[in-house]
């Protein structure tokens, strides 16, 4: 079966170096690798010197690499969406959006700017990366997957997005088709805008089963990883435990962390003294907080890490003997289990602050939010008929009550 191994972190905290080390490592085990990047401001091109075209390119014996174009996976394979969207957004019905990408993919030289180009409406380019990670690791033609991801909010938004998306499709789309119908003509008529026709409701709906393998996929802990890359510095360690519990909420397997350009004890210089004493308190915060999770260190090197020798000497030094591709399921997932007086629901949010954490109920969801994220939890059918009655937050678990009456219906914890 093959991995996926998703690498994350704050900005320039070395995401790119640490993901192609794992690839290269991986290779080295003669095992078919493909690393691929789903940062729009692409590097993997510059580490290995070279420049990548828009599909995967062999780079060393076993492993691929490969920079993710958004807009060519849009065009390249769900035509009819954009389209529809091309046309919606240049006015009037008309598909020149849809004309210009599909002439830029074949490689003629044409220009589209300002809102024609369906690829600005948000998420979009997150989504059909994703779906390009799931098409190619159905494929079968690699054991291994390792991502590098956009800095972490960015890769926050684009793991959530799935979940997002679906859950809205759900609830939209059992009536979908029958709308286009009855509205189709209306539409035009009345607010000169075209709704989707057949062959887009067609995509759409194989978009929206290709969203629900998606979430399986990448909460699958047998299949699906994420790891942490970050650095010992006060900003980077505290976006790191942020990240740690929002990755958890969203109930993700993270099972690595990597502190990364760590200065050498014996450097022997009275200027650095003060910045050891700084990282070695910074190293052992995270080490406390991590306590569960495999934590690598990683030293910072004597030149930049560029070119496949350099990438090789954080092979050498810290993954040739650590076993950093072991399937490990660290968090537990959410779980609802059955009580004396209703049932209970057990989130895990390590890193949370009790304070920051709020939660209602809706007809069909719990919505648990806790700074700038929000997630909605569908209950299950035998949940219908009650309501949350209590809820605490201990040990980094947030436990939510149900009963069949009375109880408050959101709040705080």
């Amino acid at each position: 079966m093959s991995k996926i191994y998703i690498f994350t972190g704050k900005g320039g905290v070395g995401k790119s170096s640490v993901a192609a080390a794992h690839a290269v490592r991986s290779a080295q085990e003669g095992k078919r690798t493909l690393l691929m990047s789903t940062d729009m401001a692409h590097n993997l091109g510059d580490i290995f010197e070279r420049k990548l075209v828009r599909e995967p390119e062999n780079v060393l014996p076993n492993l691929d690499a490969y920079e993710i174009d958004p807009e060519y996976v849009m065009s390249k394979d769900f035509a009819f969406i954009m389209e529809y969207l091309g046309g919606l957004l240049s006015g009037a019905g008309q598909s020149s959006a849809m004309t210009a990408t599909v002439r830029r993919t074949a490689g003629a030289e044409t220009d589209v700017s300002g809102l024609q180009d369906p690829g600005m409406i948000p998420g979009m380019e997150e989504l059909f990366s994703l779906l390009k990670i799931a098409e190619i690791y159905r494929s079968g033609n690699y054991d291994r997957l390792i991502v590098d991801c956009a800095p972490t909010g960015e890769t926050l938004s684009l793991l959530k997005f799935p979940e997002l998306l679906s859950w809205y499709m759900e609830k939209l789309f059992p009536v979908g088709k029958v709308g286009v119908r009855v509205l189709a003509p209306v539409s035009k008529a009345v607010f000169r805008m075209e709704l989707p026709n057949k062959n887009a409701m067609n995509d759409i709906e194989r978009m929206y089963l290709k969203l629900a393998r998606l979430q399986e996929l990448l909460k699958d802990r047998d299949t699906t990883c994420v790891r942490i890359v970050t650095t010992p510095e006060k900003m980077v360690v505290e976006e790191t435990k942020r990240s740690y519990m929002y990755l958890n909420l969203y109930n993700f397997n993270v099972d690595g962390i990597y502190i990364n350009r760590i200065l050498p004890q014996e450097i022997g210089n009275d200027f650095f003294e003060h910045w050891l004493e700084l990282q070695r308190g910074y190293i052992g915060q995270i080490k406390e907080c991590f306590a569960d999770i495999p934590v690598y260190e990683i030293p910072w090197y004597d030149e930049e890490l560029k070119g496949e020798r350099a990438i090789r000497r954080i092979v050498d030094d810290v993954l040739v003997h650590a076993d950093v591709f072991e399937n490990r399921a660290v968090a537990e997932r959410e779980r609802f289990t059955e009580t004396e007086n209703g049932y209970q629901l057990v989130v895990f949010m390590p890193c949370a602050n009790k304070e920051d954490i709020d939660l209602y109920q809706s007809a069909t969801d719990l919505i648990i939010k806790t700074g700038n994220f929000k997630r909605n939890v569908p209950l299950p059918n035998v949940l219908r008929g009650y309501v949350v009655s209590g809820a605490r937050f201990e040990d980094g678990q947030l436990v939510i009550q149900f009963t069949s009456q009375g109880g408050r219906n959101g709040g705080s914890v």
